[in-house]
């Protein structure tokens, strides 16, 4: 296996994994729809690659993983200066084999390269593997982010009373 950051020939490869994450995903209750967002998708991740924010795992010259990560920019001062990782994934028939740590721990230097303090990222609450394997690598919860269907079937006023 190698690690190293992918070239612009590697986009298409890329936008397959993605897409594969993104359906993988929405068995964890993910809302990002794969293939319509593959356009934006591309455009991210080739920007991504061109400024040096993704690295891909090869083996036998083929990509079975990829990460992206990139400073959190925003309109707050903050104490810390954040590192986020946007994506971290594996292709399923390579995990378990110490891929996915060799990204992490990839894009976890290349933050702290670029300054940052801290690495935040996420993960869906239903995603149990995907929290365990950030657990093991030493996240914690620092922000739970709750969600509620909002289902005018039970609703006691419709939206035509105001």
């Amino acid at each position: 296996m190698v690690i190293e950051r992918p070239t612009t020939d590697d986009v298409d490869a890329l936008v397959d994994l993605w897409l594969t994450l993104a359906t993988e995903q929405q068995g964890h209750g993910s809302h990002i729809l794969a293939e319509d967002n593959k356009k934006s998708v591309r455009e991210q991740l080739a920007r991504n690659v061109v400024t040096g924010r993704a690295i891909v795992a090869r083996e036998n010259s083929e990509i079975i993983g990829f990460v992206t990560y990139q400073l959190e920019t925003g309109t707050y001062d903050q104490t810390v200066t954040r590192g986020v990782i946007s994506n971290l994934f594996v292709r399923p028939s390579a995990r378990n084999g110490g891929i996915g740590t060799a990204l992490l721990e990839a894009a976890e230097r290349g933050l702290e390269d670029a300054g940052a303090d801290v690495v935040a990222l996420e993960a869906l609450d239903d995603n149990d593997a995907g929290r365990r394997f950030y657990r093991r690598h030493g996240y914690d919860t620092h922000r739970v982010e709750l969600e509620k269907p909002l289902s005018t079937e039970n609703d006691n006023h419709s939206k035509e009373d105001g």
